[in-house]
């Protein structure tokens, strides 16, 4: 194993969460399994090519599944996102 090939906790976490979509469609996730159109209509800005990207990109990481009657829902892995769902909130409450 190479230098290049290890890799910081924080760098691997930060680049799977490196804009403002991914949490916040997690976020939305975390609550509940929801519909594309459902998270869609929640996440105000967001294009739909944006969001099926995201989304694809989430269930190949392992952090989302799609079910059979098209709900998207968060993983085990997925959940332990609340972690820092928790954290974030935490400290917008302390210094924002």
């Amino acid at each position: 194993m190479s230098a290049k090939d290890i890799i910081c906790p924080v760098t691997k976490v930060a680049k799977l969460l490196s804009d403002t979509w991914t949490m916040l469609i997690m976020h939305f996730l975390i609550e509940g399994p929801r519909r594309f159109c459902e998270l869609e209509r929640t996440l105000e800005g967001i294009s739909t090519r944006t969001l099926t990207l995201k989304l694809n990109k989430l269930i190949e990481e392992g952090m989302v599944k799609k079910t059979k009657d098209n709900l998207y829902s968060v993983t085990k892995k997925g959940k332990g996102l609340s972690l820092i769902e928790d954290a974030m909130k935490k400290y917008q409450k302390l210094y924002l």
